[in-house]
């Protein structure tokens, strides 16, 4: 963000007014896009150091963050969105509670059914 701010500040005026400006606001731009991807991982971070602090042994009734959610679709974290995730050989999905699939599965109790890719699907076990 710094960088980007520099380049802002740094570009001179020449006879070519127009391009001073431009090359003036592409730094701001760029600028505001980093300072959106720090706050959304800065989001993230918070979201997992309070996933810390839950006790290892947590039993969940109904979905929510920091759960995994063994459906009929397949496994999901409930947490960030971070791709697929292998552990001990299984596929897990790190999905941000905001995510469409998050949305649909957030509240859900063992049993509640839910959609995903327009098929209805079961929710089997959430650990």
């Amino acid at each position: 963000m710094e960088a980007a701010q520099e380049s802002a500040n740094d570009q001179s005026k020449s006879s070519a007014g127009d391009k001073y400006e431009t090359s003036r606001s592409m730094g701001q731009l760029d600028r505001n896009m980093h300072a959106r991807q720090y706050e959304q991982a800065r989001q993230e971070r918070t979201i997992l150091e309070r996933l810390e602090s839950l006790p290892e042994q947590a039993t969940y009734e109904r979905v929510s963050v920091g759960s995994l959610v063994k459906t009929s679709a397949g496994y999901f974290f409930i947490a960030v969105s971070a791709g697929a995730i292998q552990v001990a050989g299984q596929t897990i999905l790190a999905v941000s509670a905001a995510s469409p699939i998050g949305q649909a599965l957030m509240g859900n109790q063992v049993k509640g059914t839910f959609l995903f890719k327009g098929k209805k699907q079961t929710i089997q076990e959430i650990q």
